[in-house]
């Protein structure tokens, strides 16, 4: 509870700072170097004030933070006539004693057990190296679900960093329309239904191997269950890691599932098959067969039917269309790979799927 009261009241106490810094820099705009002299000169009285923490470069971000933020409205409210140092005293006593304990413990604190940010507050249990993070993020609605979704999932500040990074919003976005991305943003990311699990594609940097490199599926497999934190972030809230290689027996011949998860949500297992080349028709059959399988043998009846995602270097939309058109069977395909993507790489194939939906559009006409 005492690092949630500081860092509710770091938030605070630096939204309004930087609310005075920008209503300064305004009222004295004429002179073209006054917001430097203004950051000068508050940083000696904050330091003077509060020791360590309000440099010139910090208060940089601070005052960033209060135009990232404008529209928010603090739990801890601060008459504007007191001044930029004349915080109420809890503000004062909780920010001292927060810069007091030192500064990697409050960037180093997990997301755990947050709830979702009001529209009109800061959650308390994000930390100010998170706030750090997300002014990064240009994209409103992008920014608004990286918070959602940090306070839901309980990521930490890496980890947060990372899902950035790897334009997670984008890629579940790109596959949603105008009302979908709008829940996103609000909401983060909830799955009812076995569709919204998918990502296209699905990022591993983690596992550690060179594209350009020539190795086996086993190497893919055991690289991404060495590092089964990070592929779980990747997968998705709700999983849970059940086995690995699991073989099933169908007159008297073995096959191997790759992965085996559990969805807690959706209470259904997740199948995934991994291959090192593009999507092919007998994948596909596979998947079903171990489908089928699962829910024959394994599927209680209290459970949801099984869903199978095969993970390959590239998928075959046409294959997938007509190889799954009559199958009731809830089967998915979807890209990897193994390096972080570029936002000119997602805007690639955002404008490829985008054409995809045009001309199936146009073929229904």
């Amino acid at each position: 509870m005492t690092v949630r009261a500081v860092n509710a009241a770091m938030l605070s106490a630096y939204w309004h700072i930087g609310r005075e810094i920008v209503e300064e820099e305004q009222r004295g705009k004429e002179r073209a170097d006054y917001g430097t002299y203004l950051l000068r000169e508050l940083s000696a009285r904050l330091t003077e004030e509060f020791g360590k923490g309000f440099g010139e470069r910090n208060l940089r971000f601070i005052r960033q933070f209060y135009l990232t933020y404008s529209d928010r409205v603090p739990t801890i409210q601060h008459s504007a006539s007191a001044g930029l140092v004349e915080e109420a005293g809890d503000i004062r006593n909780a920010v001292s004693s927060g810069l007091q304990t030192g500064d990697d413990e409050i960037r180093n604190t997990p997301c755990s057990e947050l709830q979702p940010t009001e529209k009109k507050g800061f959650n308390p249990q994000l930390t100010w190296s998170h706030y750090r993070y997300l002014m990064k993020v240009s994209n409103p609605q992008a920014r608004s679900f990286y918070e959602v979704e940090c306070a839901k999932a309980g990521w930490s500040v890496r980890q947060l960093q990372r899902q950035i990074n790897s334009l997670l919003f984008e890629r579940l976005a790109k596959s949603r329309d105008k009302e979908g991305v709008m829940a996103l943003a609000q909401e983060g990311h909830e799955v009812q239904k076995p569709e919204d699990l998918l990502k296209d594609p699905y990022i591993l940097e983690f596992a550690g191997l060179s594209e350009a490199a020539s190795w086996r599926e086993s190497e893919l497999e055991s690289a991404l269950l060495d590092r089964l934190q990070e592929f779980l972030l990747e997968l998705g809230r709700d999983l849970f890691f059940v086995a690995r290689q699991k073989r099933i027996t169908l007159e008297g011949e073995h096959f191997f599932i790759d992965l085996v998860f559990y969805h807690r949500v959706l209470r259904c297992f997740l199948l995934i098959d991994l291959k090192l080349d593009k999507l092919d028709h007998a994948d596909i059959g596979q998947m079903l067969t171990y489908t089928g399988y699962y829910e024959q043998e394994e599927m209680r009846d209290d459970e949801n039917p099984p869903i199978g995602l095969i993970l390959c270097t590239a998928s075959n939309e046409a294959i997938v269309k007509y190889a799954l058109s009559n199958s009731a069977s809830q089967v998915f395909a979807s890209s990897y790979q193994l390096h972080l993507p570029t936002e000119e790489e997602l805007a690639r194939e955002l404008q490829r799927e985008r054409e995809q939906i045009e001309q199936h559009q146009t073929e229904m006409e």
